[in-house]
């Protein structure tokens, strides 16, 4: 999958841009503040339906006005495809090759894309919320099934909770314990089968990267030596107090251990800015090889945080995959920079875009 072309109307600081990129490398620079990273968080919108700076759709709106629009063409399997959103403060409307996009898995799956951004360390520093998410990412796009197994454990552990919040009676709040369970293993089921397959490359890239052994153990939301209907059923008394579910694999986290200790007590902030990466870079690298679509990265600010040498080491990791590639740097003349070979190169000022010769 690769984005041949994207057209950006109202977002963010950006009124109108019409970008035509390279397939493999494309560099966009600009000052600070300039609207390099809105370039970025259009392109991630448009394959997530979400952006990765903030939860809030309406900031993403261009001052004065209602609606922002994104449009683009996706070349797949040699095929060129229109995709395109029309999102206000209120709504979100999504197309793909002349069709309504169902839902946000849909959009995920057209246009696969993932970002290391400067706040990417926040999936080693914060809690077990991000590393679901990330890992929850990769089995999406090589097993087309868990989204439906996923939805079912949803469904199942929010009409628990809700039975609990209310106090109901135990048979009601039994009533979704066999759903709770059978979708809560197909779930915990996919992640350790997909987590088996992970580790390796991501353990490989930050044996390059930090220089240092990486750990990584997937925990599944519950006591090992027990199985999810058991678990529940000790977590009953405890889930009531809470007023929601206190095991399952909602609650699970991958623990990052670094030269044998927790990585969150090993490592420099700019050490997490490399496990991290290490992270999502092992996971591209692990999808591809299990055929799933090669997904685009983008790479904001990559020399944030990191001396002269690392940012070196993660450029080198960065063009060795298989993805397009969008980088984001204050100066294209940066002789670092002539790793990524760019054969497409914007600059952003005041959210004006303009394409370099």
């Amino acid at each position: 999958m690769t984005l041949q072309r994207l057209n950006i109307e109202n977002f963010r600081c950006i009124s109108q841009a019409t970008l035509e990129f390279d397939a493999r490398c494309n560099l966009i620079t600009g000052a600070n503040a300039s609207g390099k990273t809105s370039l970025l968080e259009a392109f991630f919108f448009l394959g997530r339906g979400r952006s990765f700076r903030t939860t809030r759709r309406d900031g993403l709106v261009k001052q004065g006005t209602d609606t922002f629009t994104l449009q683009g063409d996706v070349i797949t399997a040699g095929r060129s495809s229109p995709i395109g959103m029309r999102v206000s403060r209120e709504r979100m409307e999504a197309r793909y090759a002349g069709g309504r996009v169902s839902g946000l898995a849909e959009l995920a799956s057209v246009l696969p894309v993932q970002a290391i951004d400067p706040e990417v360390h926040r999936l080693v520093e914060d809690g077990p919320r991000e590393r679901r998410r990330y890992l929850d990412w990769g089995v999406f796009h090589v097993e087309h099934r868990f989204v439906d197994r996923w939805r079912r454990y949803q469904k199942a552990l929010k009409q628990r909770n809700a039975a609990l919040r209310a106090g109901r009676p135990t048979p009601e709040i039994r009533a979704w314990e066999t759903e709770f369970v059978e979708a809560g293993e197909l779930v915990s089921e996919s992640r350790q089968q997909y987590f088996e397959l992970l580790q390796a490359s991501v353990t490989e890239v930050a044996k390059r990267l930090l220089r240092a052994d990486l750990e990584l153990e997937l925990r599944k939301g519950w006591a090992s030596n027990r199985d999810l209907a058991l678990a529940l059923r000790h977590s009953e008394d405890r889930d009531r107090l809470m007023g929601a579910t206190q095991v399952g694999p909602h609650r699970a986290d991958v623990s990052l251990r670094v030269s044998g200790g927790p990585a969150r007590e090993r490592v420099s902030r700019g050490q997490q800015k490399l496990l991290a990466a290490s992270l999502l870079l092992g996971q591209l690298r692990c999808n591809a090889e299990l055929g799933s679509d090669v997904a685009a990265l983008l790479v904001d600010d990559p020399a944030a945080e990191l001396d002269a040498a690392n940012f070196e080491l993660l450029l080198e990791e960065i063009v060795s995959l298989p993805s397009q590639l969008f980088v984001t740097a204050l100066d294209e003349k940066n002789p670092a920079l002539r790793r990524l070979n760019a054969n497409a190169m914007f600059h952003v000022e005041h959210g004006a875009v303009a394409a370099l010769v």
